[in-house]
C-alpha cells in the first residue's frame, strides 16, 4: 500500500510525506517519509490555534477581547480580513476562526502577535511536539521572500515562485528557514486534541469545530466524496508546496488523523493533480487502517 501511495505523489509530480493514524488505535499507522521536516505553510496556523486556546484556558488571554485590523498595517492576503480595505474590529476567537476557516493571514498575524514566538514554543515542547517549530508568520514569510526573490512587494515575490521558467531562490523551501514540522508530529498534535489532552473540553470543542468549518474541500476532503464522512482540516499552501493536515470521521464513527505534504514540480498558482493526489493518498491511507 505504501507503494501505492508512493505512485500517487509520482503520478502528480511531488515529493510527498504522509503519517496517518486511527485514533481508537496509536499503534496502527501509514507512513512515507514521515520524519522529514517540511515548511509548513499556512498549517502553521493549526499549532498556533493549540497554542491561542491553551492560553485561553490560562487565562492569559480572553476570546471575547476585541482588536482593530488597520488596512495600513495588517497582512496581506487572499481571502478574509486580508482582503478588506476599512478596519475591522473582531474578538480573538472570531479571529481564530477566520485564521483556521478561510486561512486568513491578516487574523493569523495578529493572533501570532498577541501568543508571542517565545511562547507559543514553549507550549509545542509540553505538547509533546519534538520536530515543529513557528519562527514566523506569513507576514514575516513575505518579507523573507521579498528579499529572496529581490522584488518589491509580495505579489511580485510570489510571482516569482509561479513562474516554471526561473529557478526558485535558494532556501525558499529549507524548513530551517522557517516554520516546519513533520507529518508524524501534525497526526500526534491532532490525535492529542482529538482526545481532549491538551486543552479544556470547551477549547477542545471549540478548535474541532472550527476545523470542522473549513471550506476547502480540493484536497484531503476529495478523496471522501460522501456526505456520511467529515472532515476537519487546515491546508497550507505556498509556491510549490501544497498540504493538508486534518481528522476523517467515517460513518460509522472511526477517526483517523492525517497529515499530507507535498511539494511540486512546478509553481503554478493552480496545481488541481496535486490537491486531488492530496486526496487519494488520505484514502489509501485510511483504507489501509480501516
Amino acid at each position: 500500500m505504501n507503494a501505492r501511495i508512493r505512485g500517487v505523489f509520482d503520478d502528480a509530480g511531488v515529493r510527498g510525506w504522509l503519517h496517518a493514524v486511527a485514533l481508537d488505535d496509536p499503534d496502527a499507522t501509514v507512513e512515507v517519509d514521515a520524519d522529514g521536516i517540511v515548511p509548513l505553510a499556512s498549517v502553521y496556523k493549526l499549532p498556533l490555534l493549540a497554542g491561542f486556546c491553551r492560553l485561553v484556558d490560562l487565562g492569559e488571554l480572553d476570546p471575547r477581547q476585541q482588536l482593530t485590523l488597520d488596512p495600513a498595517t495588517k497582512t496581506a492576503g487572499p481571502t478574509g480580513l486580508s482582503l478588506f480595505a476599512d478596519p475591522v474590529t473582531a474578538s480573538l476567537r472570531d479571529l481564530a476562526l477566520s485564521m483556521m476557516t478561510v486561512s486568513d493571514n491578516a487574523s493569523a498575524d495578529a493572533l501570532l502577535d498577541l501568543v508571542g514566538l517565545r511562547r507559543l514554543a514553549g507550549m509545542l515542547t509540553d505538547f509533546g511536539l519534538q520536530r515543529t517549530w513557528v519562527r514566523r508568520g506569513t507576514a514575516g514569510n513575505l518579507r523573507d521572500l521579498q528579499r529572496r526573490t529581490g522584488t518589491s512587494d509580495p505579489d511580485a515575490a510570489l510571482a516569482v515562485l509561479a513562474d516554471n521558467d526561473r529557478t526558485d531562490p535558494a532556501g525558499v523551501y529549507e524548513a530551517a528557514n522557517g516554520s516546519a514540522s513533520t507529518a508524524r508530529d501534525m497526526t500526534l498534535l491532532l490525535r492529542r486534541l482529538w482526545a481532549g489532552e491538551l486543552l479544556s473540553p470547551e477549547q477542545t470543542d471549540f478548535v474541532k469545530a472550527t476545523m470542522h468549518r473549513q471550506i476547502f474541500l480540493h484536497r484531503l476532503a476529495s478523496g471522501f466524496p460522501h456526505d456520511g464522512v467529515r472532515v476537519a482540516g487546515k491546508t497550507g499552501t505556498f509556491g510549490a508546496l501544497r498540504h493538508e493536515v486534518g481528522v476523517i470521521t467515517l460513518p460509522g464513527g472511526s477517526a483517523y488523523a492525517l497529515a499530507v505534504f507535498t511539494l511540486a514540480a512546478r509553481g503554478d498558482v493552480r496545481q488541481p493533480r496535486v490537491d486531488t493526489a492530496i486526496g487519494q493518498a488520505a484514502r489509501l491511507a485510511v483504507d489501509l487502517l480501516r
